[in-house]
């Protein structure tokens, strides 16, 4: 570890605390419908849309009616997906002449992108055309990261109303987020990314003749559009099958600082809103420091292991770091935090090679996930389960103190807990059991990369990515079979949809009740003492449900490498 790589992150960290409330401040404007600097501007559009749509802005919906709206819209989605992908060979803007995709695999693919996953089991330039990476997958992008933001918000309603059983209209918060929030933002960053030396081009791949006479074919296409809101929607599926370590998607060391930042920087302004709307700005800044706290903690261990390497490459006189599966431009550091940043953010962008990582080093990306990435996770995704938290931990603060639990002027009863804990047990049901299944099932078990330990944690990492909806792979396991597409699925949709709706019947619940006024009781949400709580609650949950796991997997791998042996 050095200096200027700890500057790197504390730099990173500094400037997305700074975004945050700038950012916070415009989304808030944007979903309480008020005037924005943009409103002239794109005004006449969100009305004009209402009227084909036949929406009306004045109508608000039950809880349980929004979800049944986000539900038939993602139905809508993953038909027009599968279908796209299905019928490629047919469809224009297809230069390479990519055939239909398989049926297993559009399915897997298309619920990957349906629930903001954007897990790949195939390579984007060999596989996709253009129409598909663009009306398909850049087009899900946006909708899926939306979805996350508007369900985030429609239960911070639900903290911050008093009495009323409607909690938003489900199609005027996707219309206004997508219209307002991540367009505005995804255009200059695509033309950042472009003037990076991101392709952006609706051209033929190019042949090229190598210094050797042999021919190759290069790889184009429509890039930087879907980069920009693959990394700022948390969404994390490559345009190419390297996806951020390939020079096309992520060349310069500029590039990757700043796709971190646009990974972080909604995440984050999700917590600004909470405090906005609940009206105490306090409130937010107490949850971005627990998710800042869990953060620099895995970025710590996580730089270091790699920074340290193994002993045996120490033993051949290699000492410096762990540079295997890392791209020179980006170092160590660069890798590290990339890493930690895109499982902290259910993004699964990838810019080295999990799979290459130390086992120490590859478990901090397990652990984030496995928390259910909620250290700034997805955009909106990881503010509302880091809420089912906050309400966990509250219910345990009023066990100590013996009282009914309060949060922002709303007490936790039976159902929220029962809501709350549902969601969360929703993970390890899918991680844990399909990883069962997968290190006994002789088919899956034969596309692991690697025996022992190491196997262990690609299957345990695959299904744990998917559930999480994150999408990064640890790139040891060849997942591209009927197994894994069909097992995959069935996570990465009960991951994000069994959990959003317990999630949704909480903001339900809160937004029908009365606000209880603060009393010399009332514990303190906004000090060192919650957050303190807050973490601990998240540590213990998550190390009781997934420390046996990690100790057959990294922990053991570790251990291992210790005493000189290697998986």
């Amino acid at each position: 570890m050095t200096v200027l790589g700890w500057a790197q992150i504390l730099l990173f960290c500094a400037i997305v605390a700074a975004l945050a409330p700038l950012f916070g401040g415009y989304m808030t404007r944007v979903f309480n419908g008020e005037r924005t600097f943009l409103s002239p501007i794109l005004r006449p559009v969100e009305a004009m849309l209402y009227r084909v749509a036949g929406v009306d802005e004045t109508r608000e919906q039950y809880w349980l009616t929004y979800v049944v709206s986000m539900l038939l819209f993602h139905a809508a989605g993953f038909l027009v997906l599968y279908g796209l992908m299905r019928l490629q060979a047919l469809l224009p803007l297809n230069p390479a002449g990519q055939s239909a995709v398989a049926p297993d695999l559009s399915l897997n693919t298309a619920v990957s992108f349906i629930t903001n996953t954007n897990w790949q089991n195939y390579g984007g330039e060999s596989t996709m055309s253009y129409l598909v990476q663009m009306l398909g997958l850049t087009h899900q992008n946006f909708l899926s990261a939306a979805t996350g933001i508007v369900l985030a918000v429609a239960l911070i309603r639900g903290f911050a109303r008093t009495s009323v059983r409607t909690v938003g209209n489900f199609w005027i918060d996707i219309t206004r987020c997508t219209l307002y929030v991540l367009l505005p933002i995804c255009i200059p960053l695509t033309l950042f990314l472009v003037w990076q030396g991101i392709p952006q081009t609706l051209g033929a791949y190019v042949d090229a003749t190598t210094l050797e006479g042999a021919r190759q074919t290069i790889a184009v296409g429509p890039v930087a559009s879907q980069v920009a809101i693959k990394m700022l929607g948390t969404n994390g599926g490559g345009f190419f099958n390297a996806n951020a370590a390939h020079p096309f998607e992520n060349p310069t060391a500029l590039s990757n600082y700043v796709q971190m930042i646009a990974i972080f920087v909604l995440g984050a302004a999700m917590t600004n809103v909470f405090g906005r709307m609940v009206g105490n700005q306090r409130q937010g800044w107490a949850i971005l420091a627990a998710m800042g706290v869990l953060f620099i903690a895995g970025v710590a261990v996580c730089y270091w292991a790699e920074a340290n390497g193994t002993t045996l490459l120490d033993g051949l006189g290699l000492a410096g770091g762990n540079m295997e599966g890392k791209e020179v431009r980006f170092g160590i550091v660069g890798s590290a935090l990339f890493a930690v940043v895109t499982t902290a953010a259910s993004c699964g962008a990838v810019n080295a090679m999990h799979d290459s990582f130390t086992a120490l080093g590859g478990m901090i990306p397990l652990i984030n996930m496995q928390l259910g990435e909620i250290v700034v996770g997805g955009v909106g995704a990881g503010l509302y389960g880091m809420l089912l938290f906050v309400i966990v931990t509250m219910f345990i603060a009023g066990l100590m103190v013996g009282r009914t639990p309060e949060y922002v002027g709303k007490k936790i009863e039976a159902r929220e807990v029962k809501m709350a804990m549902l969601a969360i047990l929703v993970l390890p049901l899918m991680m844990l059991g399909w990883t069962a299944v997968a290190v006994i099932y002789p088919p899956a078990a034969a596309s692991m990369g690697n025996a022992g330990p190491h196997g262990f944690s690609e299957a345990l990492y695959a299904f744990t990515s998917q559930t999480a909806n994150n999408g990064s792979p640890f790139a040891g396991l060849s997942g591209n079979t009927l197994f894994y597409n069909l097992a995959g699925a069935v996570a990465m949709f009960v991951g994000r949809f069994w959990m959003i709706v317990p999630a949704m019947a909480v903001a339900g619940s809160l937004a029908a009740k009365k606000t209880v006024a603060v009393s010399s009781g009332t514990f303190p949400t906004t000090g060192g003492l919650f957050v303190g709580l807050l973490v601990g609650v998240i540590l213990i949950v998550g190390g009781l449900t997934f420390f046996p796991a990690l100790a057959l997997g990294p922990i053991v791998e570790h251990l291992a490498m210790q005493s000189g042996s290697l998986f």
